[in-house]
């Protein structure tokens, strides 16, 4: 990319980054706050966040009983969709119940119905610790439920160039050492579940791919996420998803993100 192209991207994020987070380290717990209050005002990402948990809360109905936890829960609010489920973080906040490594959890075996990730997976250093987690956790029939960043070309453009969160496609699963939110590559979910597939079955044969959906290509551009000004406001929302609906058989070619379910075989 040419030195102006890079100079206008720069120039742009620096216009679009919300100022009460401008400077902020982002494993400070102050920013999950910052951008918990920031969830609550924006319309548009607020509806985006809440579709998402309707996910979440249709996956949880075809769960066996028992506990529903989600991990890394930051600013989010999944009580409002499921009260019944267990919030947590790796680092301890005021507004999730528990603070915990997803790669050593503190339950018992076969006593989990339901692992939820929003925005989570791609920051966990060991996947291979936590997906041996979330076998031993599972009761039969459970499920791991994420919503992920995908690796599609529209998405490499966005991501490589207006995210601060690296995505790197030619990736090990490891994650290098750092903080448990800057530490991150945004194509390990593609990476573990599309690249390696192959290997993934292999290492975790008690794991079943039950979903891979390839959705999003504009809602959460247009929503700022947690960081960046809205380009749109809320009553869009609507708007927006009908258009993407529109656009649903080109997918695996734009989609931002993915709806990824794995569950526990019998």
């Amino acid at each position: 990319m040419r030195y102006g192209a890079i100079r206008l991207i720069e120039r742009l994020k620096a216009w679009l980054e919300l100022p009460e987070l401008a400077g902020r380290e982002l494993d400070d717990p102050e920013v999950t706050a910052i951008r918990r209050a920031v969830l609550e005002r924006k319309a548009f990402l607020n509806r985006l966040y809440r579709e998402c948990y309707g996910l979440f809360a249709h996956a949880a109905e075809r769960a066996p009983d028992g506990m529903r936890v989600e991990l890394g829960s930051g600013a989010g609010f999944l009580k409002e969709v499921l009260p019944g489920a267990v919030t947590s973080e790796v680092m301890p906040l005021a507004f999730v119940d528990v603070a915990f490594s997803a790669e050593a959890m503190p339950f018992s075996s076969a006593s989990v119905a339901a692992l939820f990730l929003l925005d989570v997976f791609h920051h966990i250093p060991r996947p291979r610790a936590f997906l041996s987690e979330a076998v031993r956790c599972l009761k039969p029939g459970g499920r791991v439920v994420m919503i992920e960043p995908w690796n599609t070309w529209w998405s490499r453009l966005v991501f490589t160039h207006f995210h601060h969160e690296p995505f790197d496609a030619t990736a090990g699963w490891d994650l290098p050492g750092g903080g448990p939110l800057s530490t991150a590559n945004g194509a390990l979910p593609w990476i573990i579940f599309m690249r390696d597939r192959a290997t993934f079955e292999r290492e975790f044969p008690m794991l079943r791919v039950k979903r891979i959906e390839p959705f999003l290509p504009f809602s959460y551009l247009l929503s700022g996420g947690v960081s960046l000004r809205s380009p749109a406001p809320g009553w869009a929302y609507p708007v927006w998803r009908g258009f993407e609906g529109l656009l649903r058989p080109l997918n695996p070619q734009l989609g931002m993100f993915a709806h990824i379910e794995l569950e526990l075989r019998d």
